[in-house]
């Protein structure tokens, strides 16, 4: 699972204000990975946010942004190259080496592949590299707008049409794009490598992933892509680069997953300085988020206090009702527990028992509906709830609080 995309923002390489989404797990994150998108594109190009969801649910956090002048990002797009697009990379891995750390993976797709490999030489901490349909020459982006060069160069400046929109590319581009020996770069790289590219792609020809994969060094892969297109616009092709990415991937984490803190007594809650409530949480080896929802005023990016505190009720209570069905070796199917928290009035809570009894005002009411797969006897099922609520955590919520957990046995949802 992964949780809602978290918004961020940081210095590009020439001061302007880049934007950009952190998509995280919703566990424990195994690593980060950073995404450089397609030239002109942005961070919101299906095949981003496709690539990135299908990572954080494996356990990947990714943040992907826009370049400097494209999507959401502030700045001029004419006054960029692709050298301006490496810094803009490095100023990212700079971000998350400050608020979380520092990407182990970087993933490029188009040009956006051909600068991931430039950056990842200038990151010590990133240790595998992935590029998807990328040119095995900056150059190659000139066939982009190949009918406008002599413009370019006679006035050094021309309006060009890309993808259905209008941007100024100037002589600075042509120059900067020259100057770049891409081949030297990833034979000097030391790190993983593997392209993925469609051998019908008509944007960047599958010749460029021959050039890139024999100039790289072992360890190397090559994934074709079979029938996709250039930007992965079905669902089905971006999905599978991220199922490829993370299989891949995981060899070069094991090194995180290993070197992970060891596990710590209790709980330690700790503001991330990400929105007006972002907390995360370690307990344990693991690792969450805590956070109120937009309503609230925060990011969703994780549960709130009293969804960690619903969770606990409706795990214990799972727990509670396995462990009592294998002490009586009861055949009991799939158990599933929904729980819903509200405060309200105890003198209009009927079924409250007790806590309504001994309370005046609001108290806290739990409702909890547990459902069980197949056949449950009629005469078990009081027994059942009885189990039920003897699991600690209900038995800490009433003792220690003014609160009222209702439990109710319901059929399990059709899926």
């Amino acid at each position: 699972m992964s949780s809602a995309p978290q918004r961020v923002d940081f210095r590009g390489s020439h001061g302007a204000r880049l934007a950009g989404r952190l998509d995280l797990p919703a566990g424990r994150v195994r690593a980060y990975a950073l995404f450089a998108h397609c030239f002109t594109c942005s961070k919101d190009v299906l095949a981003a946010r496709r690539i990135a969801l299908e990572l954080a649910r494996r356990g990947i956090a990714v943040l992907r942004f826009d370049f400097t002048g494209l999507g959401s990002s502030d700045g001029e797009f004419s006054s960029t190259d692709f050298s301006s697009n490496v810094g803009d990379l490095l100023a990212a891995v700079d971000y998350m080496r400050s608020r979380f750390e520092a990407p182990r993976i970087l993933i490029g797709h188009s040009l956006g592949g051909a600068a991931a490999l430039v950056a990842a030489g200038k990151v010590p901490e990133v240790a595998a590299v992935a590029t998807i349909g990328a040119p095995a020459d900056a150059l190659h982006v000139i066939e982009n707008f190949r009918a406008y060069i002599d413009t370019i160069e006679e006035k050094g400046e021309a309006e060009v049409e890309l993808g259905g929109r209008r941007f100024t590319i100037r002589r600075e581009l042509l120059d900067d794009l020259a100057g770049h020996d891409l081949d030297a770069r990833i034979a000097d790289l030391g790190k993983a490598v593997m392209v993925m590219h469609s051998p019908v792609d008509e944007i960047v020809s599958i010749d460029n992933a021959m050039r890139i994969y024999k100039a790289a060094k072992h360890p190397k892969s090559f994934v074709s892509l079979d029938d996709a297109d250039h930007l992965l616009t079905r669902p089905a092709d971006s999905a599978y680069v991220a199922d490829v990415i993370a299989a891949w991937a995981s060899r070069y984490v094991e090194a995180a997953d290993a070197e992970a803190d060891e596990p710590i007594k209790g709980a330690i809650v700790a503001e991330t300085g990400e929105g007006k409530f972002q907390n995360v949480a370690r307990v344990g080896r693991h690792r969450l988020f805590a956070d109120e929802p937009v309503s609230a005023g925060g990011l969703d990016s994780g549960p709130s206090p009293y969804g960690f505190l619903s969770v606990a009720l409706a795990a214990c209570t799972s727990m509670t009702l396995r462990m009592y069905a294998d002490f009586k070796r009861l055949p009991l199917g799939r158990i599933t527990v929904e729980v819903e928290h509200g405060k309200v009035h105890a003198e209009h809570c009927e079924d409250c028992g007790e806590a309504a009894a001994k309370a005046s005002g609001k108290i806290d009411r739990f409702e909890r509906r547990i459902s069980i797969a197949g056949e449950v006897p009629a005469e078990l099922k009081d027994k059942l709830v009885e189990i039920a609520n003897k699991c600690p955590v209900h038995r800490t919520l009433e003792h220690i609080t003014e609160s009222a957990v209702v439990t109710r046995i319901v059929e399990p949802r059709e899926d």
